[in-house]
């Protein structure tokens, strides 16, 4: 039976210790954290989990982790690979590993960046090849997925939906007019949720899922039944954490927020390796202004 994909999804942060090996007991805690939470899916391996610098064996144990702790809950798998070969091996590594779908995103180094008829050969093959519902993860600047490039990929046959990250409002605006009785599209404007709900959004995959699950869950639930002004109330007060994270290199922060709340996310891996004191008094601000800390931990694995 294929699981539907809908609602909140979140991506799940990706631990390692201090050497850089994944954590499995650490990923453990964060995905008991997001399952208490109520969210609707997983997401292991996207840009929050650090996911081009996982192996596939490392993409496989987290889907292993999440299995372990619950066999029902969708599990989309991030796959970012900058050749067809390598997004196919990590796709079925995934697929192997009790993964439900993936999440793809296009080739993203400059000089292998393909046009659109490449683009369509490399979702086409990997469609054929690992044979699971696909998500097409729209981040790349320079290889955006143009909203007429996504009708023609909602052609093959596993190609399900889109996570709009790129162009702002406007883009998942017309993402959604264009194709949106089509395929499914995911909004990741963290800083705008509420609004894409208001057009349509099939739900979100996005890191400020992973830094409040219970917070995002419940503006979801009171979107759907009506409760619009609370939803945007809840927006709001995530809205200067979120402002605090973005920006490259976000894992990292993203880490440091999670440790000031009592949850250990543990280290990132290399290169990412610090942080300046602007950006840690900045993120503790922010969570300090919307009343998320009331005890702060020891600074740690920056």
């Amino acid at each position: 039976m294929v699981k539907a994909i809908e609602g909140i999804i979140a991506p799940l942060v990706t631990p390692f210790d201090e050497a850089g090996r994944l954590d499995a007991a650490r990923a453990k805690g964060e995905i008991r954290r997001l399952l208490d939470a109520g969210v609707d899916g997983i997401s292991p391996g996207g840009s929050t989990g650090e996911g081009a610098a996982l192996t596939d064996g490392e993409l496989a144990e987290l889907v292993r982790l999440i299995r372990a702790e619950d066999p029902e809950i969708p599990v989309i798998a991030g796959v970012i690979r900058n050749s067809t070969p390598a997004a196919v091996s990590a796709g079925l590594a995934a697929k192997e590993a009790g993964a439900d779908a993936l999440m793809v995103t296009p080739v993203s180094y400059n000089v292998l960046v393909p046009d659109d008829e490449g683009n369509y050969n490399f979702y086409r093959e990997i469609s054929d090849r690992v044979g699971l519902p696909i998500v097409i993860y729209n981040v790349v600047p320079q290889n955006t997925i143009t909203a007429p490039l996504f009708g023609k990929l909602l052609e093959i046959e596993n190609v399900v939906g889109i996570k709009q990250s790129v162009g702002g409002i406007m883009a998942f605006y017309e993402m959604k007019m264009v194709n949106g009785k089509r395929g499914k599209v995911f909004s990741a404007t963290d800083d705008m949720l509420c609004s894409t709900y208001e057009l349509g959004a099939d739900g979100a995959i996005s890191a400020i899922l992973t830094v409040f699950p219970e917070l995002c869950v419940e503006m979801w639930k009171d979107f759907k039944e009506g409760r619009r002004e609370h939803a945007l109330e809840l927006q709001n007060r995530m809205y200067f954490t979120w402002q605090a994270i973005a920006g490259s290199q976000f894992p990292i922060r993203i880490k440091y927020a999670l440790r000031l709340m009592g949850r250990d996310a543990g280290w990132p891996r290399g290169p990412i390796c610090h942080m300046g004191e602007e950006e840690k008094r900045r993120i503790r601000g922010a969570l300090e202004a919307g009343g998320f800390l009331e005890t702060v931990s020891a600074d740690k694995g920056e």
